[in-house]
């Protein structure tokens, strides 16, 4: 699991980045991204999240995207990410989640 907190922008996402990357490395990483206590992010976090999936997807992982802020809610949206992510609202619901 990462939890993430404050802010994802251009200057915090390399540090993020660290532990999304070593947290997909693994063959078949169940990973869950929490953004609940993130309180602002702007698209350097898309590309961030983007990659994380990917790598872990690459790897017959998955990664399931705790995120319940309307704010957070509405960018995924507007981006047109909300389908590929199906945020979830608590960790709990992504813990059951099996794809």
């Amino acid at each position: 699991m990462v939890e993430i907190r404050g802010t994802i922008d251009l200057t915090t996402v390399p540090e993020i980045q660290v532990h999304t990357d070593a947290a997909t490395a693994p063959h078949g990483a169940q990973v869950i991204v929490d953004l609940r206590p993130v309180q602002f992010l702007d698209c350097s976090a898309l590309g961030l999240l983007c990659r994380a999936r990917r790598r872990a997807v690459e790897r017959d992982g998955r990664l399931a995207l705790v995120c319940a802020r309307p704010w957070h809610l509405r960018i995924l949206e507007a981006a047109g990410l909300r389908e590929l992510f199906h945020p979830l609202a608590t960790v709990e619901e992504a813990l059951k989640r099996k794809h």
